[in-house]
């Protein structure tokens, strides 16, 4: 399928500023489940950028925008061909060995009711196990978009079974590592079943296995990501894998806004 994605951030301050770093990760990775067609990112600063891929195989810029301003706008938008692999991403170019998505984060510290829930989960398999993981979050959090902040832990969220797709992703991410599962958190795009256009940044997590190498699991939505989602970066949580994150010194308060458009074809 191709996917037509158009993402702006912008940023506004009370008063200017000349300094700010931004690392953005705004570059979708080629692999198994998805091909870029074509990719741009419009930023000031952008041309002068330090470029780098970092050691979850994040395509990064760190962009230091010139001059003094009251504001910044970060653009990215392409095509990407997606394919369904049933979740299944497998081998991925980043260079650490799953076992560092074992190391816990404060958003994904687990709570004993966390663990309880995990360990009813446990089956067979490794595979069975994930999946009983996704239906168990899935049918026991709902999607509520105002009961949750950007800080809100997987502990948290669990207790009040109401989250937003990152909470959903950090309560799967704290599950698993319950077991013994290396799992990470992934930013994206999803086009809504059904829709030709939709405003839809996403995000879920992925899980381990030996045999299948990195499985992807949305238990916002409780399936497997299909050729509707196309992957960005990845993390330990939400904000290690962060598409834009930074500083901007002497800004005073900041007013953001955040753009996702994703359509199906080449539009």
């Amino acid at each position: 399928m191709l996917i037509s994605i158009h993402h702006r951030t912008s940023y506004r301050y009370d008063r200017p500023f000349n300094h700010a770093i931004q690392a953005l990760r705004l570059t979708p990775p080629s692999g198994d489940t998805q091909v870029i067609h074509s990719w741009a990112i419009t930023c000031p600063g952008i041309e002068r950028a330090a470029h780098y891929r970092d050691a979850f195989g994040n395509d990064v810029h760190l962009v230091t925008p010139p001059g003094e301003t009251n504001g910044l706008e970060i653009e990215a938008k392409g095509v990407i061909e997606t394919f369904d692999r049933a979740g299944v991403v497998g081998a991925t170019n980043d260079s650490v060995p799953p076992a560092i998505f074992l190391r816990p984060t404060t958003r994904t510290a687990e709570s004993s009711a966390i663990v309880s829930m995990a360990s009813q989960c446990r089956r067979a398999t490794r595979l069975e196990t994930l999946h009983a993981l996704l239906s168990a979050i899935h049918e026991s959090v709902a999607y509520d978009t105002d009961a949750t902040h950007a800080l809100t832990t997987a502990a948290e969220a669990f207790k009040s079974k109401l989250g937003v797709c990152q909470d959903h992703a950090h309560i799967f991410i704290a599950a698993a590592r319950v077991l013994s599962i290396p799992a990470r958190y992934v930013t994206g795009y999803l086009l809504i079943a059904g829709e030709t256009s939709a405003v839809a940044h996403h995000a879920w997590a992925e899980a381990y296995t030996e045999d299948l190498g990195w499985i992807g699991f949305d238990a916002a939505n409780g399936v497997c990501p299909t050729d509707h989602y196309a992957r960005l970066a990845i993390g330990f949580d939400a904000a290690a894998a962060a598409p834009v994150r930074g500083t901007m010194r002497g800004a005073g308060a900041e007013d953001l806004s955040v753009e996702v458009v994703v359509r199906a074809g080449d539009q």
